[in-house]
Parts: structure tokens; sequence; C-alpha cells
């Protein structure tokens, strides 16, 4: 185990205040057995949370869910945060906030923050969401400029949208945004399991970076756009949230601390939770923050491998979810020996043929079901 002397502070708290939310994406991050986890931290516990995590040296939080907006809370959370010293983030679909809501996060201290759009459409959008909340978005994209936040618009991107990659973009310009980030889906819990329907072929991709190239020599400084490739198409994996438990701490709704927000799918590794354990000793002592620091745990072919320390072996979950292994290289990895698996996900999108399955969209009688097949 690692001495806390070499390790850095958790710089960047998640808190993920519920798992409660209206939209049912295909694409949600949240775990999919989200439904048994239904006993959400207090206002106290969050409270402490953040005075601990700010002690131990994080200076930026993030607000999410779910829908942060579904707890009544979440101002005084923020202006508690504001208070504490933190840059302060809430990453929301725009649905519960409202003019008034908006003008006592602003009166908290709110710094940022961050609405996600499915579509450029209406009809895409409110089908890839389960909702009707495209007008909603808009309006709240104007009531963002009107409180003088930042205009940060985020778009996941996948097969059923990405071709509409230039109405997207140009909706975004024409709202405001000063920051688009269309990050391709990552293929973890809801995404995992509709991945043949959303994963892009090469082409689509191709043509996506083209458009978006395009833009930003039409656009200049007025937006900065950030496009993220889908580690499948990639021939190396990408640092895991910068190093497992190097920066980013996330705290579940039900307390649970861990490295990233899906880690929690790992067999074999015990995470704490904030209710028992201070946020310093989860941290620096825990064993399920431990275990995969630095590069002592590698097997070869990272092990050997002269780029280990740029991706440090890549994803843990990936590992686990195509290898079967969360201590195995990241399949995504051209040496990995599970690279196959990718590969063949990759030969399947360029077809199309799997595409036409429907779509299984968040919910949590889904969620039940699911767990049930297990």
């Amino acid at each position: 185990m690692n001495e806390r002397a070499t390790i850095g502070p958790p710089l960047w708290l998640l808190a993920e205040l519920t798992y409660r939310c209206p939209l049912h994406c295909a694409f949600c991050y949240n775990p999919v057995d989200f439904a048994r986890h239904e006993s959400e931290l207090d206002t106290e516990d969050w409270l402490r949370v953040l005075r601990e995590a700010r002690a131990a040296g994080a200076v930026q939080c993030g607000f999410s869910g779910g829908e942060p907006m579904l707890r009544d809370d979440l101002e005084v959370l923020v202006a508690e945060a504001h208070r504490l010293g933190y840059y302060t983030n809430l990453l929301t679909s725009g649905v519960g906030l409202t003019p008034e809501r908006a003008a006592a996060l602003k009166a908290a201290g709110l710094d940022h923050i961050q609405l996600s759009f499915q579509d450029s459409t209406k009809e895409l959008n409110d089908f890839l969401s389960h909702t009707r909340t495209f007008e909603l978005k808009q309006r709240v994209a104007a009531l963002i400029k009107d409180n003088g936040w930042p205009m940060v618009m985020n778009v996941v991107v996948h097969r059923q949208n990405i071709d509409h990659i230039d109405t997207i973009i140009a909706m975004a310009a024409e709202l405001g945004a000063e920051y688009l980030e269309l990050a391709n889906s990552q293929y973890y819990s809801w995404a995992l399991l509709n991945r043949d329907q959303l994963l892009p072929s090469r082409e689509q991709l191709e043509r996506a970076e083209r458009v978006t190239n395009e833009w930003r020599e039409k656009l200049g400084d007025r937006m900065r756009i950030f496009f993220v490739v889908p580690d499948y198409y990639e021939k190396r994996p990408k640092k895991c949230m910068n190093g497992w438990g190097n920066v980013f701490l996330t705290v579940t709704p039900d307390g649970t601390a861990l490295p990233c927000h899906t880690a929690r799918m790992l067999p074999g590794l015990d995470f704490p939770n904030v209710r028992e354990m201070s946020v310093s000793d989860i941290w620096y002592a825990s064993e399920g923050f431990n275990r995969y620091r630095g590069d002592g745990w590698m097997k070869d072919p990272c092990r050997t491998c002269p780029d280990k320390e740029k991706d440090l072996g890549g994803c843990r979950c990936q590992a686990y979810m195509l290898a079967g292994d969360p201590a195995a290289a990241d399949p995504v990895c051209e040496f990995s020996p599970a690279h196959g698996v990718v590969e063949k996900a990759v030969e399947r999108a360029q077809t199309g043929a799997a595409a036409e399955q429907p779509l299984v969209f968040r919910d949590p009688r889904e969620s039940r079901r699911l767990v049930g097949m297990r």
C-alpha cells in the first residue's frame, strides 16, 4: 500500500447527489442496478463530506446525479461549497431549473452550469431521453445566459445522433454557448447494454470530426469545441480518470466513495462509505483506492510496456467488462490479449447489422429486471 507522502490530494470531488432522474437516457453512466441503491445521504452528511474533502485538498466540486435539481437542499450544498472555497459546477439536464431556483443558486455562489442536450431536433432529443424536454432545455439555456454563467453545453454523441453534428454545433452557437463538449459515448452501464445500437461507424466518426473542424475554423474563439473519440477507435487506452486515485473522488448518493463513477462494478473490492470513514482515510488508506494506484498491480503486457506511465494500463472497468479481469490490460490497447473483443464490436459497427435492435432505456423497473436476471 502506498504511503500518504507519495499520494497527491483529491483535487476534484464529484458529488453524485441522487440517482433519481426524470430522463431515461440509453447511454446513462449510472449503474445498471441503480434502483438497488436508494438510501441517499442527507444534508448533514453531504455538508460533512464537502468540509472533509476540502480539508483533504479538493478545489473543484461537481454536483451531479441522476438529476441534482431533484435535491431540495442543492442550494444549501452549493452555498457551503462556495463558502469553503470550491469552484462549483452543476451538471444538469435542465429539468427543475426554474428562474427562482436559478436565482437562488446564483445567490449561493454557483460558478458554472453544464447543460446536457441529446440532439438538435425536438424529435430525437425527446426520443433519446424518453421525455419531452427539448423546449425546456432551450429555455434553461437562455436562463443560464441571463444569469451570467458560462454557457457550457454537453451532447453525448453516438450512432443515433452523430450525423447531426452540423446542426448540433449550429444550435450551440445560436444559444450562445462558450463551450461545447461533443463526448462520444463511452461503453459502460446502460451504454454497454446498447453498444450495438450506439457505436458509430468509422465513416460516421471521420465525417463528424471533419464537420467539427470546419466549425472550429468558422467560429474561432467564439466557442471552444471538444470532440472526444470513443475508446474503441483508439490504438492505446486513455489514462483512466488521470490515474486511479490520482485526482478524482466520486461520492455516490448512498455515500460509497469511488475512484471513478463506474468502479462499483469491480469484483473483489470493498469500497468505503463516507458514513463510516473520513474522506482523508478513504483517499489515503482504503484498500479500494489503493488497489490500482501506480503500476505495482500490473501484469504483462502492461508491466513491461514502455508507455505504461502514459496510460497506467487504461480503464480498470473496461478491462473487467471486456476481458473479465480488472487487472488485465485495457482491451482497447492493441497489445491486449483481449483486443479482439473491441475489434469485433468495431467491425459490427461498420455494417450496422445489429443497430436495428430496440434501445434499452434507463428505468428503475428495467434496472430491477436486469439485476434479477443475473
